[in-house]
């Protein structure tokens, strides 16, 4: 056997945690593997293909798409006993690390030198390096250090057709061959099961400092946005929430606002201590446009967290509220988040779907919450027709579909209208080269041929 006896389960009740991520989906896998090594998991991928049993790959589990739902049966490979770090080089500021590793747990080890890995979902504490690959999942700091793609330098990896490939080099710069790193990052595990990635670290800033800026309504937010984003200090965060996700948390954190506040925006620069007061000074004058009611520094490191706080109670709070919501992360150019916001409350009103909106405004991903009951066939026909009409809205926008969460099943009937029929035809041939029995992770990212 591949991998034990106690890295295989077939019951049925063993089974079934794993046959769901953190959409409403589920589906019951026939059996769930527990690689340990990149030979286990190519002799798995060998024995599938040659079976022709469909292979979902899986961390923890975090993603919100459906993407490691074994919506057509067959086998769940779990990577999360993969949780090495196999190599820290400060010197040449990479790392090389297994899938399964958590991201906060790899962020802790990485400090240790003085280093990071930029992205940092808020699932940081439970979600896998795997995972975030897979989806090119970032969080907050993407929008002054990037995504994961630009923060990969190599990858170590096995097809579809079970075959191990390596992928970019250990090297900051590197042009030999197609860029198969940053085709394989984003692709939701259909082209290859990654078994190792190196890194690209970046040192820890010497000093932080964290606002909160609060707005009589949220168009003078989304201005603020823009205005922050069009001079030259970048924040190494930009969070947005709109007055929906404001009365959303004031139950749920220690949040101390006055009624008047309609929108906030959490920002954080960082940055060389000597210089960092006039980066604050700069984003500061730029946060202050017309509606602005205060910009606010934190003190201490006690209301830092506090602020922090508002923010991550955000989304067990809409958990409480909708269980069952339907939960988008639409993007668009920054300049264009006004019209967008505008676009948004326009739906809500035409719908009458309540939308809260939150997210990383500073790179314009959008985390779009329409608040439903999936159980009343009224208004999730309501509801439908509203994620319709946003999705076209974004497009019209110069946007996307999707900036982090991936496309999984959740989106994968849209994706027709955001990418040409060529270009789908392209990808569906890369699809087969890599996967040409389509036994991994079949029917997600894209809609069928």
């Amino acid at each position: 056997m591949v991998v034990g006896d106690d890295g295989l389960l077939t019951d049925a009740g063993d089974c079934w945690p794993y046959g769901y991520d953190n959409s409403r989906r589920h589906a019951l896998p026939q059996a769930v593997v527990f690689a340990t090594s990149h030979e286990q998991v190519q002799q798995t991928l060998q024995i599938c293909n040659r079976y022709r049993i469909p292979l979902i790959p899986r961390g923890t589990g975090t993603g919100t798409t459906g993407a490691t739902v074994p919506d057509r049966g067959g086998i769940v490979l779990s990577l999360e006993r993969m949780a090495r770090i196999l190599d820290i080089d400060p010197r040449n500021r990479i790392a090389r690390a297994e899938p399964g590793v958590t991201n906060g747990v790899l962020q802790q080890a990485l400090a240790e030198h003085g280093f990071f890995w930029p992205p940092d979902p808020t699932s940081a504490a439970v979600c896998t390096l795997g995972g975030n690959l897979a989806y090119n999942a970032a969080g907050p700091r993407a929008v002054k250090y990037g995504t994961p793609r630009e923060n990969t330098l190599g990858l170590r990896a096995v097809t579809g057709a079970g075959e191990e490939i390596r992928t970019g080099v250990i090297t900051s710069k590197g042009v030999v061959g197609y860029d198969l790193t940053r085709l394989l990052i984003g692709s939701e595990g259909t082209l290859a099961v990654i078994t190792e990635a190196v890194l690209k670290l970046t040192p820890l800033a010497e000093a932080k400092t964290t606002l909160r800026a609060s707005y009589r309504d949220v168009h003078s937010a989304a201005h603020a946005v823009s205005a922050i984003m069009a001079q030259p200090v970048i924040p190494c965060a930009l969070e947005f929430m709109d007055g929906a996700a404001i009365d959303m948390v004031r139950d749920f954190s220690d949040l101390e606002l006055s009624s008047e506040v309609g929108a906030l925006l959490m920002i954080e620069v960082d940055g060389p201590r000597h210089c960092l007061a006039e980066s604050v000074a700069t984003v500061t004058a730029a946060a202050e446009v017309e509606g602005v009611i205060e910009v606010h520094a934190a003190s201490d490191k006690a209301e830092v967290e506090q602020l922090w706080r508002t923010r991550k109670a955000l989304s067990p709070a809409l958990r409480n509220v909708a269980p069952k919501k339907i939960n988008e992360d639409i993007v668009v150019p920054v300049s264009r988040i006004p019209d967008l916001i505008e676009g948004l409350e326009k739906l809500s009103r035409d719908s009458n779907i309540t939308i809260v909106n939150f997210g990383h405004a500073g790179n314009g991903n959008i985390h779009v919450n329409l608040l439903t009951d999936p159980d009343d066939p009224e208004e999730t026909k309501r509801a439908g027709s509203c994620l319709d009409a946003m999705f076209n809205l974004v497009l019209k926008l110069g946007g996307t579909l999707s900036g982090e969460h991936g496309v999984g099943l959740e989106k994968r009937n849209f994706v027709a209208r955001e990418i040409d029929p060529v270009t789908l035809r392209l990808m569906n041939d890369i699809k087969r080269q890599f996967d040409p029995n389509n036994i991994l992770n079949p029917g997600k990212g894209l809609p069928d041929p």
